[in-house]
C-alpha cells in the first residue's frame, strides 16, 4: 500500500510541531531536534517537517512504499512521466531513514520522491550536498541549476556548485 507524502522546510520546529500536532490531532510519531514526522492513517500520509537549510515552505512530494515492487512500478511510472530522467539513490540515508528511492521533477520543477524505506537511521542522513545538512533532492531538468552545475535543488538562491549525486 502506497502513503502520500509531503516534505515542508520550517523556520520554527516547536512552533510548527505544536501547529500540526493540533492539526492532526496526534503527536508525531518521530521527532528529532531538526526534524518531525506524523505518520497518518486518515488521509493515508507521511508529512514531515524539518529545519535544514532549505528555502522556508514546499520542499518536496513523494509517495512511501510497503514493498521493493511497489518502487519498481513506481519507478517505472517516473521514467515514463519524465522520458527516462529519474535519478536513482540506493542504500540513501534520509530523514533518519535508510531507504532505497529514486526522484524525479514534474514539469514546474517540483521534487517527487518514491521511496522503500528499509530500517530507521541514527542521524538525518549523508545524501546532501557538501556545503549542507540537508538531503540532496537531484535536479534533472531544471535547466537553470543543471546550467549552473548544480546537481541538486539549493537550499538556498546562493548555494554552491558543488556536486552531490
Amino acid at each position: 500500500m502506497k502513503r502520500f507524502h509531503v516534505h515542508v522546510s520550517v523556520d520554527d520546529l516547536d512552533t510548527n510541531i505544536a501547529f500540526y500536532s493540533k492539526l492532526f490531532g496526534q503527536a508525531p510519531s518521530k521527532q528529532q531536534a531538526d526534524y518531525a514526522k506524523w505518520m497518518l492513517d486518515d488521509p493515508r500520509i507521511n508529512f514531515a517537517i524539518s529545519k535544514r537549510g532549505h528555502t522556508v515552505g514546499l520542499n518536496h512530494f513523494g509517495m512511501q512504499v510497503d514493498t521493493a515492487e511497489e518502487l519498481a512500478e513506481l519507478k517505472a511510472l517516473a521514467d515514463a512521466a519524465s522520458q527516462g530522467q529519474s535519478i536513482d539513490q540506493s542504500n540513501a540515508t534520509c530523514c533518519y531513514a535508510k531507504s532505497e528511492k529514486h526522484w524525479t521533477l514534474d514539469p514546474q520543477g517540483l521534487a517527487w520522491e518514491h521511496y522503500f524505506t528499509m530500517a530507521d537511521a541514527v542521524e538525518f542522513g549523508d545524501d546532501h550536498a557538501p556545503d549542507s545538512t540537508a538531503c540532496c533532492i537531484p535536479v534533472m531538468s531544471n535547466a537553470e541549476e543543471k546550467a549552473a552545475g548544480n546537481c541538486c535543488v539549493p537550499k538556498q538562491a546562493t548555494a554552491t556548485k558543488s556536486s552531490c549525486c
